[in-house]
């Protein structure tokens, strides 16, 4: 069954989150707020859920899911070794629209998709996001909505689009940016803006210096995250 909570509600924000994660811990798909856009998300150590995820957006494995944590310490336990420019950049805009691909930990038990042994990184800027990452662990999170469908900016237009694929929806009103993510590759010698969103090109070139590649025309593809 589906139920939707209103995380404006101070006496039902509680609740809506203590669903999200019991959800989460048993297998089910969450739809939960960002600064960006609505995100649609789940455990990212479940291969199950994952598969779940990825067939409620009608999306193959070669587009791989993005992952949310709920903070910069996250991340150590995660990728094998963070790249000098990706400290610098989570220092500079986490939380917030920026996400960044990295190389995981070899040993890391997930598969969010034919991701080539890297993953993408966000911490996102909202409270009810942030309280759910810190009750779950990191979620693999990819936009609200069906693919090649527009992204959620709200609960509603999630489940317009969702329905009852999704167990739990936490409504925290219309997303605050309604723009997904900047997405920064740092997997190889020169960093490349896979996508530029809220935080521009010079806004890293600011931060990280030196070369930065833009990504080419029509190579982006959908948003992978929220």
């Amino acid at each position: 069954m589906t139920v939707v909570y209103d995380c404006q509600d101070a006496s039902t924000r509680q609740h809506g989150i203590d669903a999200a994660a019991s959800a989460l811990k048993a297998g089910e798909l969450v739809v939960m707020p960002t600064d960006t856009v609505y995100g649609l998300g789940c455990d990212a150590f479940d291969s199950g859920a994952v598969a779940a995820l990825l067939a409620a957006k009608g999306r193959g494995r070669d587009m791989p899911v993005g992952v949310l944590v709920g903070s910069w310490h996250t991340i150590d336990g995660l990728v094998f070794a963070v790249p000098p420019a990706a400290r610098e950049l989570i220092e500079a805009f986490w939380p917030g629209p920026l996400s960044v691909i990295v190389r995981h930990a070899p040993s890391l038990s997930w598969d969010l998709g034919d991701a080539q042994g890297s993953v993408m990184l966000r911490m996102p800027m909202h409270p009810v996001a942030i309280e759910l990452l810190r009750a779950v662990g990191p979620m693999a999170v990819s936009s609200a909505n069906v693919s090649g469908q527009p992204a959620a900016l709200t609960a509603g237009q999630a489940r317009d689009q969702l329905d009852d694929k999704v167990a739990v929806y936490l409504d925290a009103g219309p997303a605050e940016l309604g723009a997904a993510s900047t997405i920064v590759d740092l997997t190889g010698p020169v960093p490349v803006i896979v996508r530029e969103g809220p935080i521009s090109r010079q806004q890293i070139v600011d931060v990280i210096g030196g070369d930065i590649e833009p990504v080419a025309p029509g190579e982006s593809g959908e948003p992978t995250d929220s």
